[in-house]
């Protein structure tokens, strides 16, 4: 029987079977054990396992980050849940020059299996220092895999693929996703590493779309069916590793590509991606593509400003049938109520 999970369910679900199935896996940070537990993807979990493996932690980024360090080298499996990424930047050092360094400076005799859980998007006109997607930025370090899973299916079973890696993950969870709800099998299962969903299979434009931006992605190829086109969305799921291949192959058939991301352009997810198939499609001349994400200043406060900021599917859907047709062509589809609330039901 199908069963449905909100991606908060999931989240706790997953956290939920990976403690019962190792007690070495331990979760910590800032309000884990608050009554609100993370808006609920902790709920419940001090109860069942005890403050030794749940517990809150000071307002100190750098060295709880240590500590979880410190812990994984011991041989625990520490989950830090530093709420929002964009405070994660003080404990850069810990995480880019300790964690993801030591598998590689001993000789991969030690390994930090940390889980960084960290929260990104927009709302509620939350501004400049609460709304960023950093996650670039370890992308940049090797030794670091990135995660940004954007159903709940996907945030299950990348938390537990995550949890029983060897090394550290960042594990990128946006606020808007908390809402969204799918399909979710019962039981422990992986999302492993290095492999993106093809969402909607499409001919003319393909769609890349990172974390929320895959939801926005996918209301812009509804909006794209009325005037004709066909789009093909594509969901990286992993951005370190990231499947390059799938992207390339969908882009070799549309001729076509559009990176929609959740971040700045400049050095982000979306050049990255750009410039692998650069490098790769260099027998493919005529290609055509085009990126997408914030705008080139801090992110603003009031709703009238940050809908100029953040992309969205009616402006992407522009983009894409511009795209298609060679040249501006002034068209922008008239928003839709009905898309509000659509939720990837895959990869079933």
């Amino acid at each position: 029987m199908e069963r449905t999970l909100s991606y908060v369910d999931a989240i706790r679900e997953a956290t939920d079977l990976e403690m019962a199935r190792d007690a070495g896996v331990v979760l910590f940070g800032l309000d884990v054990d608050d009554p609100k537990a993370i808006l609920g993807t902790t709920r419940g979990l001090a109860g069942k396992y005890g403050g030794d493996r749940v517990f809150g932690t000071p307002l100190s980024e750098d060295a709880m980050c240590g500590a979880a360090i410190g812990m994984a080298l011991a041989g625990l499996r520490p989950i830090h849940v530093h709420i929002r990424m964009d405070f994660v930047l003080l404990a850069m050092n810990q995480l880019v020059n300790m964690a993801a360094k030591t598998h590689s400076m001993f000789g991969g005799q030690e390994h930090v299996p940390l889980v960084v859980r960290s929260i990104i998007g927009k709302s509620w006109g939350q501004g400049a220092q609460h709304s960023q997607g950093l996650y670039p930025l370890f992308m940049h370090v090797p030794g670091l895999k990135v995660v940004a899973p954007s159903t709940p299916y996907d945030a299950k079973g990348c938390l537990a693929a995550a949890v029983r890696d060897d090394n550290p993950v960042m594990f990128v969870e946006h606020r808007i996703l908390y809402y969204q709800k799918g399909r979710v099998p019962e039981g422990d299962y992986v999302v492993a590493p290095g492999k993106a969903r093809v969402a909607v299979p499409g001919r003319e434009v393909t769609l890349v779309g990172i974390s929320y931006m895959q939801v926005e992605c996918l209301r812009a190829q509804r909006y794209l069916e009325e005037v004709s086109v066909s789009a093909e969305v594509i969901d990286p799921i992993w951005l370190a590793p990231l499947d390059i291949g799938t992207i390339e192959a969908s882009v070799r058939r549309t001729g076509r590509l559009i990176v929609v991301d959740n971040g700045w352009m400049t050095c982000g997810a979306g050049a990255e991606i750009v410039a692998s198939l650069a490098e790769r499609m260099q027998d493919a001349p005529g290609w055509k593509l085009r990126r997408m994400g914030f705008a080139p200043v801090p992110c603003p406060t009031t709703p009238s400003l940050e809908a100029l900021f953040y992309p969205n599917a009616r402006t992407i859907a522009a983009a894409a049938f511009d795209l298609v047709k060679g040249a501006p062509q002034g068209w922008l589809p008239a928003a839709r109520a009905d898309l509000k609330l659509i939720e990837f039901k895959g990869p079933f």
